[in-house]
């Protein structure tokens, strides 16, 4: 244990003293350890938001240890937090809501302003992937006019992104059980949106949970999209809690399937813990997911 902690007592020094000299890319370099006894196939990525609870240095330095490499759906104030310990946000918080997107064009005078300011952000700290949403359907706004809404829209911040080397990646959630009238809840309604776009710096974010609830076939599905595909997250079904055997979707097929398709991307845990010691579940999902 002495060891142990003078070890990391001398790696958060090491981390500090780059950070003082090299600023954000310092702090991302900093700290680089080996992960710990993992295959190496899946890039493992945790959401902030699920282990609320838990003080983000302690959730940090935890992953660490069980070779989680990212903190994510973070902003930039949590940003230095994550790099100080050797980690990445594998997907940034926009700052933007989930119900108002990119399909309404009276959305995008905001939307702009908010990505114009983030996305520099996000370079700056050395970061790639800033998450974005379709937003809702209300009557009158069909999926049609919905997606060339959010083409135009898109396109006003897209030249940026590129120019920074940042993705915009957005989110498939389900319409019928967690998100009503969310427009981007089938995949291919979100490849069409990134082949008509025609950008490498859109993306799009495959929640397996809300895949499993929308469309199901997730293997095939992947398969034939993994080119418009930037970053997965994972959740048990029904009830989006622990991703063992209490639920449908068998992640290791999952995980064995996104392998072969060549992703060298992350894949973020974002089941919501039932287990009173949710750093115990964290810990099992991890061994599930590494194939």
């Amino acid at each position: 244990m002495r060891e142990s902690l003078s070890r990391r007592t001398a790696i958060g020094a090491m981390a500090a003293g780059v950070a003082a000299t090299a600023g954000w890319q310092g702090l991302r370099i900093a700290a680089e350890e080996s992960r710990p006894g993992l295959k190496g196939n899946i890039r493992h990525s945790v959401s902030r938001w699920c282990y609320g609870k838990i003080p983000l240095d302690e959730l940090c330095e935890f992953s660490k240890k069980i070779g989680i490499e990212s903190i994510e759906l973070l902003g930039p104030n949590d940003w230095p937090t994550v790099l100080r310990h050797g980690l990445t946000c594998a997907m940034c918080s926009s700052g933007t809501r989930i119900e108002k997107g990119f399909n309404k064009v009276e959305n995008h005078d905001e939307l702009v302003a908010q990505y114009e300011k983030m996305i520099p952000l996000v370079a700056e700290a050395g970061l790639t992937n800033l998450i974005c949403f379709s937003g809702n359907r209300e009557p009158g706004l069909d999926d049609e006019q919905g997606l060339e809404n959010c083409v135009v829209g898109l396109k006003r911040v897209l030249p940026l992104a590129e120019k920074h080397k940042v993705v915009l990646v957005m989110e498939l959630l389900n319409s019928k059980v967690n998100h009503p009238n969310y427009m981007c809840d089938h995949t291919a309604w979100g490849a069409r949106l990134c082949k008509t776009v025609g950008s490498e710096n859109l993306k799009l974010l495959y929640d397996i949970y809300h895949m499993q609830i929308m469309e199901g076939d997730l293997i095939r599905t992947i398969r034939e999209n993994i080119q418009y595909i930037a970053h997965f997250h994972t959740g048990g079904n029904p009830g989006r809690n622990e991703i063992d055997e209490t639920q449908e979707i068998y992640y290791p097929a999952v995980m064995r399937a996104i392998v072969e398709t060549g992703y060298k991307g992350f894949v973020g845990q974002e089941f919501v813990p039932k287990n009173p010691n949710p750093l115990e579940s964290l810990e099992r999902a991890i061994q599930i997911c590494d194939v």
